[in-house]
């Protein structure tokens, strides 16, 4: 099944910038018996885990967080980029290869001992997923794993992520 995932994404030359090519999620999300598909997958790593919060990483993991989340019958929070929450909020600033970013998280999202699952749309570079499981722990959350639709392994996101677990429906070497 990962690789019909896979052969549904499109290939998007020089986008966002010259020289990237991009995959395109939207022909999975556009094929219901896919995208339930991909879903179902995603929960059934987490069926015997004790997992009470999903954490939805800006922007496209809220369409796989929030599913994840109907499909578990868990609650689902959303990190966003900075200044789009309109709630009191907790903050982590991270470096990206050209400056720096910061990731917000409402301040009464997480609670002490929550056991939470962070999900995202793709691991690259592991610098976004870092300041995420930072931001989780600061509020007193614990981060059991992260769940990402794909992971581009040749950019060794991995490494920054210590011993968190981490699956990925879609490897790309």
């Amino acid at each position: 099944m990962p690789d019909k995932i896979l052969n549904a994404m499109r290939d998007v030359k020089d986008f966002p910038s010259e020289g990237v090519i991009f995959k395109d999620i939207s022909p999975i999300l556009e094929d219901p018996v896919l995208f339930k598909r991909t879903i179902d997958l995603m929960a059934q790593k987490y069926e015997k885990d004790e997992i009470n919060k999903i954490i939805a990483i800006d922007a496209r993991g809220f369409i796989f967080g929030s599913a994840l989340a109907y499909k578990m019958g868990i609650g689902l929070s959303m990190m966003r980029k900075k200044g789009k929450l309109p709630w009191e909020t907790v903050k982590v600033s991270y470096d990206l290869e050209y400056g720096s970013s910061e990731l917000e998280l409402h301040k009464d999202a997480v609670a002490n001992g929550d056991q939470v699952l962070l999900i995202d749309d793709v691991l690259a570079t592991g610098g976004t997923a870092e300041a995420a499981v930072k931001l989780v722990e600061t509020i007193g959350g614990h981060v059991k794993a992260f769940c990402f639709l794909m992971e581009l392994k040749f950019l060794n996101g991995r490494a920054k992520l210590g011993d968190t677990r981490i699956d990925a429906l879609i490897e790309l070497d």
